[in-house]
């Protein structure tokens, strides 16, 4: 499994976001500078990252972003999630639905895959925020 840069791109942002004191409102902007994310990039994911419920955001002068929660309760797959959707290493993901792939009228995995993604899941989990920043 690799992470796409949009995800690695989120943890990084998460990670340098984290790293700030807690009260602390961050701008895209600011974050994108620190990171070296491209600005426009980071924009989108601090969007994407708030629509997830990991930031809040405030308009106005005084504004800005904030984590929902402290870092010791965002885990690395609540991140990936909140970028690339449920964890799943195929296509199927332990789906009983039908999919696109040639297999799949045949595959005897598919039943068995959910308990993989879910494994995967797990460790990720296991991965606080507050880890990766510090």
């Amino acid at each position: 499994m690799r992470l796409t840069h949009l995800a690695d791109y989120a943890v990084v942002i998460l990670t340098a976001a984290a790293r700030r004191p807690a009260s602390e409102r961050l701008s895209a902007a600011v974050l994108a500078e620190e990171t070296g994310v491209p600005l426009p990039t980071a924009q989108k994911l601090m969007g994407m990252l708030a629509g997830a419920g990991l930031l809040t955001s405030t308009r106005g002068a005084q504004g800005g972003y904030l984590l929902t929660r402290p870092a010791t309760s965002i885990s690395l797959a609540d991140i990936v999630e909140a970028v690339e959707g449920p964890i799943a290493l195929t296509q199927c993901g332990g789906s009983t639905e039908a999919s696109d792939c040639a297999l799949d009228a045949h595959c005897r995995i598919k039943p068995h895959m959910g308990v993989v993604g879910n494994a995967v899941r797990g460790a990720l989990g296991a991965v606080s925020l507050q880890e990766l920043a510090s």
